[in-house]
């Protein structure tokens, strides 16, 4: 009698536990959220107006409008290179950050902005993301990486004709940081590192000879009206991507988090905006505007990518100091971009997958 008892017992709290399991499911699978996201992007940017907000949207449609979202774009919850700490305090729930912006905070990072020619933004998150997985998830500790890209390849745009080597000599140009500054010092010019809202006042005054970014930038930023010379040579470009507040993706129910790693593991993916196909016509458009693009001569090209491969070097070696494994963090990005079709051209030849440069 007292076993039937017990037995009773015990199963009327295996079924109390059960219904309670299942209760707080349900609950979850009916729970929504609101997200407040964050970029430093202008409103009227490409940026915001072809990613974010479509990304956004996406995330609402999949959900069937359990997740919904405030856009705060335009650096309205903090200047750029605060975006990080932005979404890690909760500021923000999400946002787009810059790694690159806040130099020493990512070292190892700094691989994916080496000059590349990576020319849509979705496949310059998938590189990143694949190097992120292998190599830099010590870098991000308190947050909720969903993506992680190395931008895609920039040029450098002057206000006056750049052809050679010799032409760079003594010029200021704006550096976004990372391997760019040393490129740029590199090429004997001499780098400056200033926000971007800052660069269009800097070259129509004189301030800065010109800048090295991407050009979706130019685009948001007017730059075409007072850089009218561009080199298309690539400079590779900084280091960013989407991060989540840790607190609150460890609120949000598994459902929705199954959504937003699907629909934000590579949001440009998702939107299609700032793809390959959208790369070449912010070309066009740049040149329509009246900046005349430079293609350089092979020699003149190899000139400038051998100095690039030596800032690899040099870097390597001050990171290996402090004990990073940067040569093979080079090595693995290297192979990543050659599988994925495109060609590291910052790393030495002997670091190639195909010995090549």
């Amino acid at each position: 009698m007292r076993k039937s008892a017990w037995l009773l017992g015990l199963f009327a709290a295996l079924m109390i536990c059960f219904g309670g399991f299942t209760g707080a499911k349900a609950a979850d699978e009916k729970k929504s959220i609101h997200i407040k996201f964050s970029t430093w992007h202008p409103p009227m940017s490409r940026e915001v107006k072809t990613v974010w907000i479509p990304m956004l949207e996406e995330l609402k449609k999949r959900s069937n409008g359990r997740i919904t979202y405030t856009l705060y774009a335009g650096g309205a919850l903090g200047k750029g290179p605060e975006h990080f700490d932005i979404v890690k305090n909760g500021l923000a729930d999400m946002g787009y950050f810059t790694a690159t912006w806040t130099p020493g905070r990512f070292p190892l990072t700094d691989v994916l902005s080496m000059a590349s020619w990576v020319d849509g933004k979705d496949l310059a998150a998938n590189i990143g993301n694949q190097v992120y997985e292998k190599a830099l998830q010590e870098e991000f500790k308190g947050v909720k990486v969903l993506e992680l890209n190395g931008c895609i390849q920039s040029f450098l745009w002057t206000t006056k004709p750049v052809h050679t080597l010799e032409d760079l000599k003594g010029l200021k140009i704006r550096t976004p940081g990372g391997m760019q500054t040393g490129y740029i010092k590199s090429l004997g010019a001499q780098p400056v590192f200033m926000p971007l809202g800052d660069v269009y006042l800097a070259m129509e005054t004189g301030t800065i000879d010109g800048l090295v970014t991407c050009p979706p930038l130019v685009l948001a930023f007017k730059l075409y009206e007072v850089a009218k010379y561009g080199v298309k040579a690539t400079f590779g470009c900084v280091s960013e991507g989407v991060i989540m507040n840790e607190k609150f993706w460890n609120n949000t129910p598994p459902d929705l988090q199954k959504i937003i790693v699907e629909v934000v593991g590579n949001p440009f993916a998702t939107t299609h905006g700032l793809d390959k196909k959208t790369y070449a016509q912010m070309i066009t458009e740049i040149q329509g505007k009246g900046v005349k693009l430079y293609t350089l001569p092979p020699k003149e090209e190899e000139r400038w990518f051998t100095r690039f491969q030596e800032v690899t070097r040099k870097w390597v070696a001050e990171m290996e100091k402090q004990g990073k494994p940067a040569k093979e963090a080079v090595m693995m990005y290297t192979k990543i971009v050659e599988q994925a079709g495109s060609k590291c051209v910052a790393a030495p030849p002997e670091w190639h997958t195909d010995g090549k440069k």
